[in-house]
This record gives structure tokens, C-alpha cells and sequence, in this order.
């Protein structure tokens, strides 16, 4: 394969000839071979061309000099002249005019060429000036002329504010050339060409001036003083390229695979570094790279091909690199060509199961390096060199994601072709999409080497998740034992229970159970006591199941008997104790996940990341959550989805690892919301705190659903609607009974003239949900309900004309219709129309126009509209949804909110707290918590603050700060939540310490959310002297400019305290506005002038009196009488500053006051 940007081959060395004389550096000449000449400097090799970086700039043409002298030929006029040129270069650095001589003879009419290039590290052999002039009547005669030779401004000068970008120059060649004008030289001949015929050539190298040694250029312009000034600033920081690497890690954490079609998305920008993105472009059609990931497969592909790691371009297409697994579990490796054909390589050797291992592949050209090494020590697997140029695969995306993609190998033997490799053009997929399903296991670190290919012992790749690593493969392996177990048993009872000479199994077990309630341990089994020691709660949950009730034929399996022991977990759980048998049914719990059943394997990570009456350990919870995840358990990927996505919990911040998560809930969200099978209730926002909505929770005994009932009998149009959604979904306490809100739906339908009971009723009997579908009645009913202007219903008649009578049409038009209407329905199936290139008049695809038909159903609360926003938003492909991996998180999470699985949970939660249920209570709330929905984080909140005793006894997290934290970083949260967390931060709580910054945060928080106790605790806080930052001024909408005192700050406060008050008489805010109001009129009275008269003259009728009293006592008095000695021997005599001893000890003794208190 040839490669690349290979250089020009001109100049040559020349033969020796000899040098004329010359005062500076000059290059060699051509001179007559007949003399002996030694070496020049035209002998200088051609590699000095090389790449000049980014010089757009023009070739100037050179003015022709005014002075050309003649020379006297030196030999003798019968000797034979030949044409040669040479030139002196005055100053051998590269200036903004060089002064260079050039001389030359002429055997004929000839034109002189002169140009100078420039070369970098990036362009070569550029062109910056050039010079010609003919010579038609000086033959034989040699001349000199003297050339100004110009360069540009950026190679010579340094920057400055008006060059702003000075160019860094590795090498400038001057090269100069006769032509014969009869012989293809010519002024108007292309440069070229006219090189081609040339007959004398020379060149010489001129030496660079880096950047930064250059002078600066005299402009002859003055600046304004502040442009100067600034340009002063930074004129002598030298500029640094960015700091940047070629090696990005994918993935730093480990990722479980459910061999779904959901995986981790990622995209590679350009380099910010101009050198490595030109390396980059410049190997787009020569690939160098190396790819580096983690493995732990647990069965290879069920399909033709399973994703692990693939490039998907602009176009939808697979690009280069994608590496597949196969059935057989070699690896399948695929290429794109230049050409745009699709290249294949399959590897010789499987890949292991059920053991980590490192797979390395690198790209060089069209050699394929893959190897592969086990363990932690890296122990080498199997390393194999594949030269890809020698296989070929078809292979492409469908556009109808359900389609089978067909592939086939076909061996070329001359196979040539250029492998294309852009990665920045599109975007990378770990694991499964909607084109291929992922592998079922676990990965690991995956890093990604761009421009680089490396042998494996240079790659820096180690497991960084060791302990846990090793223990999922510890936990496969038990699995993998108890698995075989649960077989053997099933298989014994079915192949023995009619021979009880076997074991007699079935008499003897029915007569123990009558007598001792504990059957007998069939000795037939073939386990050695070793492995029941190891496994004693499944043998004895085995035994307890007991034979009669396991089932005799082949089609049990291992899930359906985890799925048993689980339901016997949970009714231990679900007692009036349960929490406090949590420790006992743990090792039931493993069990049944080893059995594939993966409820318990949430239950388990909930237990040890929260250490709900178990040790609390977070490696063990991550052990058993990646396992639920990667068993596709619902609330275990959205347990993965929410600590990826808030990075908590010792889990990584990774949006794109947490999209991959909830996606694949999310997708399995609207399927399960039209199943009418398993454990589902519609999501509701119910919050503990709110006892109007929970006084209206209902079952089919309670008084709310017998009052819809009665009214629903009645004819209440109302009343059956919602009686029968209450059914037919489980809201409000209510099982799920499709059946019967079915015969609510037809009573309506057929009874009333309400739209939206005839709608509905249509649409059960077009999907034929639990009633036999009759397409004439619900076309019927369905014209029916839009002609009364439903625009559900006209949405429903588009639907009807593209699903059966694939009239696009027709059901465009309806469509169309129902979106001038509001129908977000609609906007999302027009968006398909557009998607599959079938919309009536625009026969291509249109993925723009479809993107902003999805997005506007998004907003309408469309569950399928809102999935392709994600995906759009994730992979950044479209211009209309630029990449934006957090908000794909938010729109997936959305969704999968949404999940009937979930709503199950919650409303057992509910349940058993109106119940008065509160270990089962706990249990639920928290088991939905962890999964990331906001109304189960306060609400667990809330319980933990009404049962602290509960909370303390069962939990190892502190719940109400756990879990009110929690719910203030989700979009939407409530305003009492913001509160609470407020006060947590002010007072402080348990560990941790006061935060009067964060507390300010909080209750601004929640004033913005319009709760009038948030302004009023900022008001106590400024009360106490507390300073509000600007920033959360600004955030309030408060000028600090006009409120610039504490006091208008206030006033502020409180005014739109009182103003977001509900309460109609008064309020606190009221009240704490008029008492600053009185305070700010009294300090006002207290500082004015009359309070000084009124002072002044009070003081002066006191001294008065005073005085007047005295006098009135001294007059009315008898004289003094001289004190007598007193008889007493113990009394004090006057001692004047001498402090008595008691006296002292008196006033240090305590001050007893009247004080109530303890």
C-alpha cells in the first residue's frame, strides 16, 4: 500500500562542477561537464521540503531590478558555452527583502525563473515568491542581475496587534532555472511545466528565524493608547499548544451487559491541538490505533453477531473499527473502505467465558494485531496478526432497525484498498443499540489509543475494580454449583417419582409431612455433604418446597424455581416483623438470584448499600446491583442508571454509562405499559405529606371506589371513565382489573355519547386488549368520537389508515389534523412518516424534519417522542439536537419513571403505610428510593422523620439527611424538601455540621419555587445577622443596587412572603412585615428632634423635683446626733477601701434567679 504525502524529486545531486567565484554563500552552478569541479551547495539533498502549516498566502510577483551587468566571457570566442545559473545571497537569513544575485549564461534565447518556498512540519514546497525575465540578445555572454526577493510579513517579523499569527518556518529554499524559449520555455508557460524543460537549475537553502527572535515590524501606525496597552499585556507570553493526549478512556468503570439492544454511547471531538488533529486527518485513509478493553463473557452471541465495541458514521452506517462477538465466540472484526465498501476479518481462535481477560487490538494500516491475556497477571491467551486485505464483508445498517442484517465472507486475493477511518465523524457504541444486541457479560476499562499502535506489553490498561471483579466471577462460580443443584433435583424428581424403589419419594414424604410436618432427605441424590454444607438454606428451601408441588415436566426451569424461593423471601418480609427477619432470608435471597431471578438481586444491593438490618457493605451492594443489571432487572439498571448519574455512592459520575441504563428501561417502558400481565400499577405522585390525595386512596371495598361505582351504574359518564382507568391501569389503590374496565369502557361507549369513552372503548377492540378485536365496531366508534371533535379520536383515524389500509396519505392528512388540534400523538407519527421516507410529496428521509416532529411530542409528554430526543441528544448527530449526554439522561430517565414494575413497589409502599404497615413501609419506600424517583426519596424521608426509632434500628445510612439530600438534586423536587434541608444545614444534623451558606442556598431554593417560608427564613437569617451573597440575591431577582441595606433587604422578603402566602387571614408574614414597619416608625420617633425636647424637658422636671424634695426633708428634719461606740465587741467599725473578707467570698458566690426551667 502506498503511502502518502511523498515528496517532490527535484533537485538532484549534481556532478561536480566548478564553483564561479562569489563574496557570500552561494550554490553550485551548472557549469560545461569538461571541467573538473568540486562539490557546491547545489548538492544539498531535497528532503528540506517538507509541509508549511496553514500559509495562505498568495505568491508575489518580484519587480524586475534596473540594474544588469555584462561580463566579458573569460575563455576564448572559439571555445563552446554552455547555459548555467548560480546566485549569491547577500544575507543568508530569510528578511522581509533579501538582496540576491543572480548569474547566468544563455546559449539561447532564454527565460531566467526565480522562486522561493517555504516548507513546515504540516505543508511543503509552497510558493511565496516568484520572478521571471527574459534573455534574447546577450547569448554566450555571462550576466548578473540583482533580485529583491520579498517574503511575507508572518515568516520574518514577531506578532503583534496587527500580525497576529506568525508562522513558524523549518526550512525556505531559493531555486532558480533557464529555459530555452523554442524549447518549451515561455512567460506564459505554467511554472510547472515550464520546470520541466528546464536546462541550467540550482537552489539554496536560506536560514530560518524562529518566532520569537524575529524583530518586531515598524508599522509606521500608531496605536490608541488602551489597544496598546492591552497588546503590551500579552505580547510576551509565548503561546503553548494545549495540553492534550491521544488516549481516551471509554470507560473507567465496569459496565454490565444485559445482551439487550441498549450500550454505552461515546464520541471522540477533535484535537484542540493543531498538531495532533493534523495527524489525524492526515490518517484517515491509513488507520493507527489501539483499542484496549476488559471482557467477562458469560455465553457468547444468541444471534449472527453481538455488539462489543463499533463505530457508526453520519450516515447510519458501520465504520471503522466495529469488532463483534459470534455464535461460535470468535471475534468479527469489520473495516469501512475508501471506496465505501465494507471489509471482514474473523478471528481463529473463541474467545474464553466466565473468566476476565484483556483484549488488545491494533490497527496499522491494513495489518490487524489481536491478542488476548487472562487475569490480573495478564497471562498471555492467544495473540494472532491478521492482514485484513484479504477477506471481505457486505455488511450494512438497515434502515428498518427489525430487519435481519445478512453478512458473508468472500476471499479476494488481490484485495488492495485503502481502509477509510474518520472518528470523529460519527460515534462509538459499547455493548448493544438498535442495530445489534450487546454480549451478555461484563466490561471492563476500556481505552482507546488514536494514534498509536501499541504491542500489548506497552499498554497501560489494569483492572482498576479488582475486589470487584473478583467477586463476580466468585459469584458466578457458586452460581454455576447451585444452578447444577436445582437441576439435579428437578431432574431426580421427575425421572424417580414414579419408581419409589428409587428413593420413594412420593409416600414416604406424605407420611412424614402428616406425622413430623419435615419430609425426608432422599439419599438417591447424588451430593456429598461437603456441598450441602456449603449450601444449606437452598437444600433446605428445596426439601420445604416439597416434591409434589415441583412440576413433572421438562419445561421447569431453574428461573421458576428462583422465582418460588423469592415469593417465600418476601412473605417473610412482608410479615409484621419483617425487617427484623431481613438477616434470616438474605441466604434465600442469593439463592433465588443465583437461580437468574434478579428481584433478589436488588433486594440485595438495597440491603447492603443502605445496611437495612444487614452489615453495611457498598462492594457487595455494587456486586449485586451490576448482576441485576446485568440480568435486565428493571429497578437494578435504574438503581445503576441514578448513581452514574449523580455519582454517589462510591459509583463514577458517567452520564453516558447512566443513559445506557436507563435507556434500556426506558425502551421496555412503553411494552410493558401494553402488557397486561406481571406485577404493574400506573406511577402516581403521591406524597405522605399531601392528606387530601390520601384521604381518595381506595380499594375495591373502599368508600371513594363504591361512590363511582353507584355513580358509574347511574349513567355518569365521569364516573365510568374513571372508574374503568382505575382498572384498567391500578391507580389509586385499586388492582389492576382489565376485564372489568373493559365492560366500563363498553358500557360507556355504547350507553353514552361521552368522546372519551367511545375513544377508548375503540381502541380496545382495535389492539384487541382483553376482548376480541372488532375493527368494523371500533372504526365505527372511532369516526364517531372524532366527528364530536376528539382529538384523540382524528388521531386514531390516521393511525387506522396507516397500520391497515397503509393509506399514507389519508393518514397524513389526519394527522396533520390532530397536530393543529394539540395532539402530541400525532406530532410523533408524523415524525415516523418523515423517518421512513414515506410522508405523501418528500420521497427521502428526512431525519431533521423528523427530530423536530419527535421533539414537540416530547413535549407533550409523548413516551416514544421523548426516547428518540435522548438517542438524538446522545449521539449529536443531527444539527437540530446537539450532543448532550445530560440531558439524554434526564429524557431517559423521564421514561423510565414511568415503568408499571416500579409503580408496583411504590404502591405496596402506599399500601401498607395507610395500613399502618411500617416495616413493610420502610421496606417498599426504600426499595423504590434507591432506584432514583424524587416522590419515594421524600417519602422515605418523611417516614424515617415520623418513626426515627425504625429508621435508627434497621438503618446504617441516616435516613431523612440521606434521602431529603437526594431529592433536592432531582428535577422537580418539592419545596418542603429544599426547607428541610435548609434546616439541616442550619442546625445541623447527627455528623454532620453546620452550613449556614448551604442553608442560604435552600431556602432560596424553595422561596423561587414560590413557597412563602423560604423568603421568611431568609428573613430570620439576615434577623440574626446573617449576609445574603449577592449571587443568591441575583437569584432571587433582588437588586443589590436599590435594596443596598439589611433593612430594604427585608422589607423585600417579607413583602413577598405575605404576597405567596395562601393563608387568608394572618399570616406570620404579615405579621413580621408590620413588626418591622413598628420598628422602623419608632426608631425613626426615637431619632427625631422631638424626642430631644421631649428628653430634655422631662429631665429637667426630675432634677427639679428632686432637688425640691430634698430640701423639703432637710427642712422638716431634726439635727444629727453623734454616733455612740457600740457595745457590741463583734460590730464592724468603719474602715474606708478595705473590702470585708465576707464580702468578697459573698460576691463570688452564684446568683440564684427565679427561673422556672430546669
Amino acid at each position: 500500500m502506498q503511502r502518502r504525502g511523498a515528496g517532490l524529486g527535484w533537485p538532484r545531486r549534481q556532478q561536480q562542477q566548478p564553483p564561479p567565484p562569489a563574496v557570500g554563500p552561494r550554490a553550485a552552478a551548472m557549469a560545461p561537464p569538461s571541467g573538473g569541479v568540486p562539490p557546491g551547495l547545489g548538492g544539498r539533498a531535497a528532503c528540506a521540503l517538507l509541509l508549511f502549516c496553514y500559509l495562505n498566502v498568495m505568491p508575489s510577483l518580484g519587480r524586475q531590478t534596473s540594474l544588469t551587468t555584462s561580463v566579458t566571457p573569460k575563455a576564448e570566442q572559439s571555445m563552446a558555452y554552455k547555459d548555467f545559473i548560480y546566485f549569491t545571497v547577500v544575507e543568508g537569513n530569510v528578511r522581509n527583502v533579501s538582496e540576491v544575485s543572480v548569474e547566468y549564461l544563455c546559449s539561447q534565447p532564454c527565460v531566467v525563473n526565480l522562486e522561493a518556498v517555504v516548507s513546515s512540519e504540516f505543508r511543503s514546497s509552497i510558493p511565496v515568491y516568484k520572478k521571471r525575465w527574459k534573455n534574447e540578445k546577450h547569448l554566450h555572454t555571462s550576466r548578473t542581475q540583482i533580485v529583491h526577493v520579498r517574503f511575507p510579513s508572518i515568516m520574518v517579523y514577531r506578532d503583534d496587534y496587527f500580525i497576529r499569527h506568525s508562522i513558524s518556518v523549518s526550512a525556505v529554499i531559493l531555486r532558480a532555472w533557464i529555459t530555452h524559449r523554442y524549447s518549451g520555455g515561455d512567460l506564459n508557460v505554467k511554472w510547472e511545466d515550464n520546470l520541466l524543460h528546464a536546462v541550467a537549475k540550482n537552489y539554496t537553502l536560506l536560514k530560518t528565524v524562529p518566532p520569537f527572535e524575529r524583530p518586531f515590524k515598524d508599522h509606521q501606525v500608531c496605536l490608541e493608547w488602551n489597544m496598546d496597552y492591552i497588546w503590551n499585556l500579552r505580547a510576551n507570553k509565548i503561546p503553548q499548544c494545549p495540553l492534550e493526549s491521544d488516549v481516551v478512556t471509554l470507560l473507567g468503570f465496569l459496565y454490565a451487559s444485559s445482551g439487550e439492544n441498549t450500550g454505552i454511547v461515546k464520541k471522540f471531538p477533535r484535537f484542540h491541538n493543531r498538531e495532533l488533529e493534523a495527524t489525524r486527518r492526515q490518517r484517515i485513509d491509513y488507520p493507527v490505533f489501539t483499542v484496549s478493553l476488559w471482557l467477562y463473557l458469560l455465553h457468547y452471541c444468541k444471534a449472527s453477531l453481538c455488539g462489543i465495541l463499533y463505530f457508526v458514521d453520519s450516515n447510519e452506517m458501520y465504520g471503522t473499527p466495529s469488532v463483534f462477538l459470534t455464535e461460535e465466540g470468535h471475534l468479527h472484526i469489520q473495516m469501512h473502505l475508501v471506496k465505501g465498501e465494507d471489509l471482514a476479518v474473523k478471528t481463529k481462535f473463541t474467545m474464553p467465558l466466565k473468566e476476565w481477560f484483556r483484549l488488545d487490538l491494533s490497527f496499522n494500516g491494513g495489518q490487524i494485531v489481536v491478542a488476548t491475556s487472562l487475569g490480573q497477571d495478564l497471562k498471555s491467551y492467544h495473540n494472532q496478526t491478521i492482514r485484513a486485505k484479504y477477506f471481505q464483508l457486505r455488511l450494512a445498517i438497515p434502515k428498518n432497525s427489525n430487519s435481519r442484517q445478512f453478512y458473508q465472507y468472500q476471499k479476494l486475493a488481490s484485495f488492495r484498498e485503502d481502509f477509510y477511518y474518520n472518528d470523529t465523524a460519527g460515534y462509538f457504541i459499547i455493548g448493544g443499540s438498535r442495530y445489534v444486541t450487546g454480549i451478555e457479560g461484563f466490561f471492563g476499562p476500556l481505552k482507546y489509543y488514536r494514534l498509536h499502535t501499541l504491542h500489548p506489553a506497552q499498554i497501560l490498561n489494569p483492572l482498576l475494580e479488582k475486589q470487584l471483579a473478583d467477586r463476580i466471577k466468585l459469584y458466578y462460580e457458586r452460581c454455576a454449583e447451585v444452578q447444577e443443584i436445582v437441576s439435579v433435583y428437578m431432574s431426580t424428581v421427575q425421572q424417580g417419582g414414579g419408581r419409589p424403589e428409587a428413593c420413594d419419594l412420593r409416600n414416604s414424604y406424605l407420611d412424614l409431612k402428616l406425622r413430623y410436618g419435615r419430609p425426608s432427605t432422599c439419599r438417591a441424590f447424588p451430593w456429598e455433604q461437603e456441598l450441602k454444607d456449603r449450601h444449606p438454606s437452598l437444600f433446605q428451601t428445596l426439601v420445604e418446597m416439597g416434591l409434589l408441588t415441583v412440576p413433572r415436566n421438562q419445561n421447569e426451569s431453574v428461573l421458576e424455581v428462583g422465582g418460588r424461593i423469592f415469593e417465600k423471601a418476601v412473605k417473610r418480609l412482608s410479615s409484621v416483623d419483617g425487617l427484623h427477619q431481613i438477616s434470616s432470608v438474605v441466604p434465600f435471597l442469593m439463592d433465588s438470584s443465583c437461580c437468574g431471578y434478579h428481584k433478589a438481586s436488588y433486594y440485595l444491593a438495597v440491603f447492603y448499600e443502605t445496611g437495612l438490618s444487614v452489615p453495611q457493605d457498598q462492594l457487595q451492594g455494587m456486586l449485586y446491583s451490576l448482576v441485576g443489571g446485568q440480568g435486565s432487572e428493571r429497578l437494578s439498571s435504574m438503581n445503576l442508571g441514578y448513581k452514574h448519574y449523580q455519582g454517589v455512592d462510591n459509583y463514577p459520575l458517567d452520564w453516558e454509562l447512566s443513559y445506557a441504563y436507563y435507556s434500556n428501561i426506558a425502551t421496555k417502558t412503553p411494552l410493558d405499559q401494553h402488557t397486561l400481565q406481571g406485577d404493574q400499577a400506573y406511577v402516581e405522585t403521591i406524597r405522605l405529606k399531601d392528606e387530601e390525595t390520601l384521604k381518595v386512596q381506595t380499594k375495591e371495598d373502599g368508600d371513594v371506589f363504591m361512590w363511582l361505582k353507584h355513580e358509574a351504574t347511574r349513567g355518569n359518564a365521569a364516573a365510568q371513565q374513571r372508574l374503568a382507568q382505575m382498572l384498567f391501569w391500578g391507580q389509586q389503590g385499586v388492582a389492576k382489573n382489565p376485564e372489568a374496565a373493559i365492560e366500563w369502557y363498553a358500557k360507556g361507549a355504547l350507553e353514552t355519547e361521552d368522546p372519551a369513552l367511545i375513544y377508548d372503548y375503540a381502541i380496545v377492540l382495535f389492539k384487541g386488549q382483553g376482548v376480541k378485536k372488532n375493527r368494523r365496531l371500533a372504526l365505527e366508534l372511532m369516526k364517531k368520537a372524532a366527528s364530536k371533535g376528539l382529538h384523540q379520536a382524528v388521531n386514531g383515524l390516521g393511525w387506522y389508515y396507516h397500520k391497515f389500509k397503509k393509506n399514507y396519505a389519508k393518514a397524513a392528512k389526519y394527522w396533520l389534523k390532530a397536530e393543529e388540534m394539540g395532539n402530541p400523538d400525532a406530532s410523533y407519527n408524523l415524525g415516523v412518516l418523515h423517518l421512513d421516507g414515506i410522508f405523501p410529496g418528500i420521497p427521502e428521509r428526512n431525519q431533521t424534519l423528523a427530530g423536530e416532529y419527535f421533539h414537540k411530542a416530547a413535549q407533550g409528554g409523548h413516551i416514544e417522542g421523548t426516547l428518540w430526543c435522548s438517542l438524538y441528544y446522545i449521539t449529536g448527530n443531527l444539527e437540530t439536537f446537539p450532543r448532550d449526554p445530560e440531558k439524554a439522561v434526564v429524557w431517559a430517565k423521564h421514561v423510565a419513571e414511568k415503568n408499571g414494575y416500579l409503580g408496583h413497589v411504590i404502591r405496596k409502599g402506599l399500601n401498607a403505610y395507610l395500613e399502618g404497615s411500617w416495616h413493610e413501609a420502610l421496606l417498599y419506600y426504600v426499595l423504590a428510593a434507591e432506584t432514583g424517583i424524587e416522590v419515594s426519596q421524600t417519602n422515605l424521608a418523611h417516614i424515617c422523620e415520623e418513626r426515627p426509632d425504625l429508621a435508627k434500628r434497621y438503618l446504617s445510612v441516616n435516613c431523612v439527611w440521606r434521602y431529603y439530600n437526594f431529592s433536592v438534586f432531582q428535577i422537580g423536587a418539592p419545596s418542603f424538601a429544599y426547607l428541610k434541608m435548609g434546616d439541616l444545614y442550619y442546625y445541623g444534623h447527627q455528623n454532620q455540621s453546620q452550613d449556614l451558606e448551604l442553608s442560604v442556598q435552600m431556602y432560596a431554593q424553595a422561596a423561587l419555587d414560590g413557597d412563602s417560608q423560604g423568603f421568611f427564613n431568609l428573613a430570620l437569617l439576615i434577623e440574626e445577622g446573617a449576609i445574603i451573597p449577592h449571587h443568591i440575591l441575583d437569584f432571587l431577582e433582588i437588586d443589590p443596587t436599590i435594596h443596598s441595606t439589611n433593612i430594604s433587604i427585608l422589607q423585600e422578603l417579607y413583602e413577598r412572603c405575605w404576597s405567596q402566602s395562601s393563608e387568608e387571614s394572618f399570616s406570620p408574614c404579615s405579621l413580621a412585615w408590620l413588626y418591622l414597619h413598628l420598628r422602623l416608625i419608632w426608631g425613626a420617633v426615637l431619632h427625631s428632634a422631638l424626642i430631644y425636647f421631649l428628653g430634655t424637658f422631662l429631665l429637667s422636671v426630675l432634677i427639679a423635683w428632686t432637688v425640691q424634695y430634698f430640701q423639703s426633708v432637710s427642712a422638716g428634719g431634726s439635727r444629727p446626733t453623734p454616733a455612740r461606740a457600740s457595745s457590741d465587741p463583734t460590730a464592724p467599725t468603719t474602715s474606708p477601701a478595705v473590702t470585708p473578707a465576707a464580702d468578697a467570698s459573698a460576691q463570688d458566690q452564684p446568683t440564684v434567679t427565679n427561673n422556672t426551667e430546669p
